[in-house]
């Protein structure tokens, strides 16, 4: 398939980053171009996104993933709203049910009316809502970072 302008091509941009046997015979490279693609960012010092559950300096951990939320909420009734973008015949879905358990990008439900279960894609979820109070996992902050805090009256 194309589109536009039939001659563009990126692997002639980029000849080093796919095997011959992906450019086909007699490929060249053209002046002026890396031979090779870098397999990815090199950092200096590991970088490690914010809410991964890692230990931070005096003992705080983040755990404010989704995920982590809804595991605190195991065995919980809710509603869960999901959308599906592109899709004519249903949109919008509500699932009510039990939380079983949850991963990183799943979610698993059970309705307690009929005891079918939903495995849910977390990329779809918009929100849930509880008729009961929420778990949530507050971080730990250690005994000496707490003395430095201050509060206001």
């Amino acid at each position: 398939m194309t589109c536009g302008d039939s001659s563009y091509n990126p692997i002639n941009y980029y000849p080093g980053y796919y095997p011959d046997s992906m450019r086909g015979s007699g490929a060249q490279q053209p002046a002026g171009y890396p031979t090779s693609m870098p397999s990815g960012p090199a950092y200096s010092v590991p970088v490690v996104p914010i809410g991964t559950g890692q230990q931070f300096a005096g003992g705080a951990i983040e755990e404010s993933f989704i995920e982590n939320i809804l595991r605190f909420n195991k065995g919980k009734v809710g509603t869960f709203y999901f959308t599906y973008q592109g899709n004519s015949k249903w949109n919008a879905m509500v699932y009510h049910g039990r939380i079983e358990t949850a991963g990183r990008d799943h979610l698993i439900i059970s309705d307690p009316s009929t005891g079918k279960r939903y495995l849910l894609m977390m990329a779809n979820l918009d929100w849930v809502e509880f008729d009961e109070q929420i778990n949530y996992p507050y971080p730990k902050i250690s005994p000496a970072v707490e003395a430095t805090l201050t509060t206001s009256d």
